[in-house]
């Protein structure tokens, strides 16, 4: 424990204005702290041993609307479910960056306008230039559960060059008139449509090795017409983009498998296969 205790403060001093959360129980870190251009406070996870000196793949992980980046921290146990594979070797050591979006948990509006923005534009570079992270698109992982999915698959979209592998968790694909689309023009609505943009963007992310990893639960949503999902795959496929999708028929740990299932796609080490 008191290995671990200096290993947290070390992390702490090593990305200024977090403090830590949580030491977990291998060793990695939880700090938390407020990003550049967001709200409200979210999180930072550092993998058991990590060293300044060594640049790790990140991962940023958006949460629901409405919700709160701690989804991810209590509901899903990211450190601890982290530091346990990364310690067995089934995961490579990583990174991840858990910001918020909206002004309050009660925010229910997308990951879309400012909060798009505030993570291309602002987060991204300050994590690159803040933690020892592999700073190109091979390196950078985005992803979310429902809104989160249709945000991380808009900036991603919007930002062809930004991320080499994108995820969706039971999201959807077309803008919802909410938030910063309430009163949306139909040409600001069309730049923030996945459906759209895939279309627009597809040979820059052949070109670019961009990878997609599409899951979903049970249906969640009546905002959400049944088959969305299998209808995305399709077009992804049908524009021979590499797209990995799992099914997950049941309402029990549907959450927690698409986590654990995303980051085991993005983030599997050669030593656990």
């Amino acid at each position: 424990m008191h290995v671990h205790l200096l290993a947290a403060l070390a992390a702490a001093v090593t990305l200024q204005g977090f403090t830590t959360a949580a030491t977990e129980p291998d060793g990695g870190q939880l700090l938390t702290g407020t990003f550049p251009g967001s709200a409200r406070p979210g999180y930072v996870y550092l993998p058991p041993g990590f060293d300044a000196a060594t640049r790790y793949p990140v991962v940023y992980l958006l949460h629901g609307m409405p919700g709160s980046p701690s989804e991810y921290t209590d509901a899903l146990s990211l450190g601890t479910y982290a530091d346990a594979q990364i310690a067995s070797g089934a995961l490579q050591p990583f990174i991840a960056v858990v910001p918020a979006a909206g002004a309050d948990p009660a925010y229910d509006g997308e990951w879309a306008g400012p909060w798009a923005r505030m993570l291309a534009d602002r987060i991204v570079p300050w994590v690159d230039a803040n933690l020892p992270t592999i700073a190109s698109p091979a390196g950078r992982v985005i992803a979310g559960l429902s809104a989160g999915g249709f945000g991380a698959f808009e900036i991603a979209l919007q930002h062809p060059g930004l991320f080499g592998r994108v995820e969706s968790w039971s999201g959807y694909f077309s803008p919802l008139r909410d938030g910063p689309f309430k009163d949306a023009s139909a040409a600001a609505l069309a730049a923030a449509d996945p459906t759209l943009l895939v279309r627009q963007q597809a040979p820059a992310l052949r070109s670019a090795g961009v990878r997609f990893f599409v899951t979903t639960g049970p249906y969640h949503s009546h905002w959400i017409p049944r088959g969305t999902t299998q209808a995305f795959v399709a077009l992804l496929r049908s524009l021979r983009l590499p797209v990995t999708t799992r099914v997950f028929p049941t309402r029990q740990g549907e959450w927690v498998g698409q986590f654990d299932a995303g980051l085991a796609w993005a983030f599997a080490s050669r030593k656990g296969g």
